[in-house]
């Protein structure tokens, strides 16, 4: 398919680019190259980015994860309605969501397109295989099926970067996004983990409905 071809090609071109790169010079490559293989992939994707009338996400539609993962509590988590997901039970940790392309004005409440408020809150078992997305509008619940294509990149701080793409089931879904369950999502990630324990996420996620 064209999507996985266009993941494959960004991965090789993560690993050559690197394997030449300087350490002072990676951070810029990475972000740089992140962008560039959540582009490739999205114009590839054989489906339309365009938001549907009636206040509906597009068939598939990307979101940007971004900022420092803090642990949800045990017992503090919130209720989003999902039924696979427990996110008050300690192993959850979250981060801020931001819009890119594929959810109308009308969901996200302001303008779409890289904006620079938060429209949400992303939560991963980094122990476990789950994850949810609290949007606006509605939630969705997934399963990683595929983490295998990440590679370990110091960061010449004492640091690493987790860089690749990983692949995600769609569980369920609520709100606007009932019909996502089924669907797949392909996350174009660099994950940074400092020298400290703590954790700064990087990720496009680019979400589709499951093909019928």
């Amino acid at each position: 398919m064209k999507f996985e071809r266009s993941t494959d090609r960004m991965i090789k071109l993560f690993n050559q680019s690197i394997e030449c790169m300087r350490l002072s010079r990676i951070k810029g490559l990475l972000f740089a190259l992140l962008l560039v293989g959540a582009s490739v992939t999205l114009l590839s994707a054989p489906v339309q980015a365009a938001p549907q009338a009636g206040g509906q996400p597009a068939d598939t539609f990307s979101i940007l994860l971004s900022g420092p993962y803090s642990q949800v509590a045990q017992g503090n988590g919130p209720d989003l309605g999902l039924t696979q997901v427990d996110l008050s039970d300690g192993s959850f940790s979250t981060t801020e969501i931001f819009a890119v392309s594929g959810l109308p004005e009308e969901i996200i409440g302001h303008g779409n397109g890289a904006t620079k408020k938060p429209i949400g809150n992303f939560y991963v078992q980094f122990a476990g295989n789950l994850v949810a997305y609290d949007l606006p509008g509605g939630a969705i619940s997934m399963v990683f099926t595929d983490q295998s294509n990440s590679k370990p990149v110091p960061d010449g701080q004492g640091g690493t970067y987790l860089v690749g793409s990983l692949e995600l089931t769609i569980l369920e879904g609520n709100g606007v996004y009932e019909g996502f369950a089924g669907g797949h999502n392909t996350m174009v990630d660099i994950l940074h983990q400092l020298p400290d324990g703590s954790v700064v996420e990087h990720c496009i996620c680019i979400i589709s409905r499951r093909k019928v």
